[in-house]
């Protein structure tokens, strides 16, 4: 039995944790083609609810049709979504958890052919394309409050489907990123510019989610490290920095953040340091980033003074079980990454073991 700090309770916003081992929220591509969450996601969430007091994160959900851009990801726009989605909170509920949704928008990074599918237009705070993707429109200032309203509305009905809180998807090149960054961000009006003026879009969404939803609802993820779909710019902290200091004045539950050496689902040789962010934020902190059992508690131990979760995305995948096997210190099944986006698929989904331990215990 693990007595490490890492099996201690925590408050995350308006929930208390029994540990500090969450669900990193991940693309699956298991949703139906419009977007509708399906039987597969409700089995796989049950799974991953395993052991009660756990903290969950979706795949991220798309908040609009125009946020789209991304073949058989969840959306929590309309009421079918929502009444599926219901079904999977009830459920994860039932078993003692919680479970956030995360919210974002594809922007430049969205796939030509599922944007063509559907007709959508390609846009981006800029006409700045990821290398080797088509040039996307710049967003007009309309488009771009309209898009601060369509976070708002899917946090509403996420809140209506019945999740515990919402955290926005600013990581890993997507829009709320490429608004961050001066690598996809060259605007010259109050979007761009400046780091006051690219932290806007973020503070946007934050603030009026938190208005609408509480501010204890809300979480915020980013990668500041990463170079994922042509980002990183030249110096992060400063411009990141701000944004956690904006997040602050709001009063959000928390951040949420990737270590550098993880690039998009992929392990690098990232060196660089959260300490920035450890040295500006007040709140709790979730951190991802390839970690171990022993790597988590470790970083839990070495920051007594904060509030840490460490998330998990690719050992949850393989292992609904993993909080207890990691509690009880068991192997591990190891992931089948060709498996991850396969559209639709149950193989690599929900057909992952649970460890003969678990079984004995809570399947009797």
């Amino acid at each position: 039995m693990d007595k490490s700090r890492l099996f201690k309770p925590m408050k995350v916003g308006n929930v208390e944790v029994n540990h500090r081992i969450g669900l990193a929220p991940m693309s699956r591509h298991r949703a139906s083609d419009d977007h509708v969450p399906t039987t597969l996601m409700k089995e796989y969430y049950n799974q991953r609810a395993a052991v009660p007091g756990t903290l969950l994160f979706t795949d991220g959900n798309i908040v609009s049709p125009a946020a789209g851009g991304l073949s058989n990801s969840p959306g929590i726009w309309n009421a079918r979504q929502i009444v599926s989605w219901r079904e999977i909170t009830d459920e994860v509920h039932r078993k003692g958890c919680f479970i956030f949704c995360q919210l974002l928008a594809i922007g430049r990074v969205a796939d030509p052919k599922a944007i063509e599918k559907e007709g959508l237009a390609l846009i981006g705070p800029s006409a700045v394309p990821k290398e080797g993707s088509p040039i996307p429109k710049a967003m007009t200032i309309g488009e771009i409050k309209q898009m601060v309203q369509d976070f708002v509305k899917a946090a509403k009905n996420a809140i209506e489907a019945g999740f515990d809180g919402v955290e926005f998807d600013g990581d890993n090149g997507l829009l709320i990123d490429q608004f961050t960054q001066d690598v996809s961000n060259q605007r010259d009006d109050e979007y761009g510019g400046s780091i006051e003026n690219r932290s806007r879009f973020t503070y946007e969404i934050a603030r009026a989610v938190a208005d609408a939803i509480g501010p204890e609802r809300v979480g915020h993820r980013m990668s500041p490290w990463s170079r994922f779909n042509s980002m990183r710019m030249k110096d992060p902290i400063p411009q990141f920095t701000d944004i956690i200091n904006k997040l602050n004045e709001i009063g959000i539950a928390y951040i949420h953040l990737i270590e550098s050496r993880i690039s998009g689902d992929t392990l690098v040789d990232g060196t660089e340091k959260l300490d920035f962010a450890y040295n500006t934020w007040n709140g709790p902190f979730l951190i991802a980033g390839g970690y171990t059992a022993e790597t988590a508690r470790k970083l839990v131990e070495d920051h007594p003074d904060k509030e840490i979760m460490v998330t998990f995305g690719r050992s949850f995948i393989a292992n609904p079980d993993l909080v207890f096997r990691i509690r009880e210190g068991l192997e591990f099944n190891h992931y089948n990454r060709p498996t991850f986006y396969t559209a639709k698929e149950p193989k690599g989904y929900i057909d992952y073991l649970f460890s003969k331990e678990y079984l004995a215990m809570f399947k009797a």
